[in-house]
């Protein structure tokens, strides 16, 4: 997750620090204004920021990933091209997030759409994403699919308490968070590398590490699954707290 989320919160109360917050306040009331007010065709478009643009880049990392993660689910198993392209499109999301905190402190403007747009393109490129790319390279019974969704609804919820409770947290000088409750969603970029290992040494569908407990019934699951109810759990801690860089 970026860190203009926390700025934009904490402009949302009409806050700022004691040493000046980046956040321009008139840039919200006028983005307020021209997404109420303003029934233009492309309101929508003017009234975003430079750094949602850039949060919107972040969003189509992930979504190609997920489009990628089906063309190999639908083409040949033995060909990984696809299969690295939606692996690869992860880290490009992971940079357009840091870029657009950055953009917006350098402009001074954030705005409460913008954490919204933030929230959403982490849940795809680094939720939904991550679990099409666990789908596409074995782990598909229904056990899994429960395990994974698990995993995605963390994602969604530890995005959720972010957003409401960003003004709640403790801030530095300059108005950022100083930590993070629960580990960031980028942190399943560490899933992402470890499956890209995987595809690397060929440790996918049949060969998958750990094989398929319980075969051929109901509860048939791949173990290494547990890996994603984990970090789903870590991301939902609230006793966790990651300092922000």
């Amino acid at each position: 997750m970026s860190k203009r989320s926390s700025v934009a919160g904490a402009a949302a109360n009409g806050a700022a620090s004691k040493e000046g917050s980046p956040v321009n306040p008139p840039s919200i009331d006028k983005q307020k204004l021209l997404l109420s007010a303003d029934s233009g065709h492309f309101s929508l478009i003017r009234a975003l920021h430079l750094a949602d643009f850039i949060t919107e880049l972040n969003g189509l990392c992930g979504i190609l990933s997920l489009f990628s993660s089906m063309r190999y689910c639908l083409g040949d198993p033995t060909h990984h091209g696809n299969l690295w392209a939606a692996l690869a499109f992860l880290p490009f999301g992971l940079f357009f997030d840091f870029l657009d905190g950055k953009v917006a402190r350098w402009r001074k403007k954030s705005s409460l759409m913008g954490q919204e747009l933030d929230s959403l393109a982490d849940l795809i490129s680094f939720g939904v994403s991550p679990a099409a790319v666990a789908f596409a390279i074995g782990i598909r019974t229904p056990v899994d699919h429960l395990c994974l969704a698990f995993f995605v609804l963390c994602g969604l919820t530890r995005l959720a308490r972010f957003n409401v409770t960003a003004t709640s947290i403790p801030k530095d000088a300059s108005g950022k968070a100083r930590y993070f409750e629960g580990t960031p969603i980028p942190t399943t970029l560490a899933l992402d590398a470890l499956m890209g290992w995987w595809v690397a040494r060929g440790w996918i569908h049949a060969a998958l590490p750990g094989g398929l407990w319980f075969a051929g019934s109901p509860l048939e699951v791949h173990p290494v699954v547990a890996l994603f109810l984990l970090h789903g759990c870590l991301m939902t801690s609230r006793t966790i707290h990651i300092p922000k860089l």
